[in-house]
This record gives C-alpha cells, sequence and structure tokens, in this order.
C-alpha cells in the first residue's frame, strides 16, 4: 500500500484536485479515498487496465517563495490524487466504468469540487 512507484516515460498523469465541503475532515473521507483508490488499483492495474501507480496528497498550506511568482497568493485547502496511466484512453475507460463510479460518487458526496486535469510527461530524470 505504501510501496514506491516507478514512473515509465511517455506515461500520462491525472492530476485531480478534490476540495472538501466545509467542516468534513480529510479524517472524514479517508476510507471511501482508500477504497477507491483500491479499486482503481486492483481492478485496472494491468496492461489492459493502463493503470500504473498514484499518489495522494493533503495541501499544507506553504506556497514556495522560489518557485512562484506570486507566492502570496493562497489556495482552498485541498488534496490532490495523482495518477498514472499508460493512456489517457484507459483512464477514461476506468473511470466511466460502474465499479468505480460507485466508489467516486460516494467520494464527491463529501465535496464541493473536483476536476481532474491530464497531463503528457516531457521530462522525468534522477541525480547522477
Amino acid at each position: 500500500m505504501f510501496h514506491p512507484i516507478t514512473i515509465p516515460f511517455g506515461c500520462v498523469m491525472l492530476f485531480n484536485v478534490v476540495k472538501l465541503k466545509d467542516g468534513v475532515t480529510v479524517q472524514d473521507v479517508e476510507l471511501t479515498l482508500g477504497e477507491m483508490c483500491n479499486v482503481v488499483k486492483n481492478t485496472y492495474g494491468d496492461d489492459h487496465g493502463g493503470f500504473i501507480g498514484g499518489q495522494v496528497y493533503k495541501y499544507t498550506g506553504f506556497v514556495s517563495d522560489e518557485g512562484s511568482f506570486d507566492s502570496k497568493k493562497m489556495t482552498e485547502d485541498h488534496l490532490v490524487i495523482m495518477t498514472y496511466w499508460q493512456s489517457f484512453e484507459q483512464h477514461e475507460k476506468s473511470h466511466a466504468d460502474e465499479t468505480f463510479r460507485n466508489k467516486f460518487t460516494e467520494l464527491a458526496e463529501f465535496c464541493d469540487e473536483t476536476y481532474e486535469l491530464g497531463y503528457e510527461m516531457l521530462w522525468q530524470g534522477v541525480p547522477e
């Protein structure tokens, strides 16, 4: 469950922002979020399904002065779900599937807003 992941060059990354309703905490959605992530991992995690790996992050409130044009601009609390796929088409097929939709609908009940943006990898590297 908490293993390192290897991201192959040429994959796509989907960046899902999840904004929780006022009064809803990460602890309130932790089980639902974990179940949804397990559905993706266990149902679509092969060459046919296309899922490579994923990560979930909680926004902590800090903004980089060094990496931002406007570091004083603040954002609302949110979670980020980053998933890596062999193709965007495989991602869309998995998320249209009833198995996934049921779990995502459960999570969405706790949210004011969710949106998911797709990215094509242009570069990756590690220290030599």
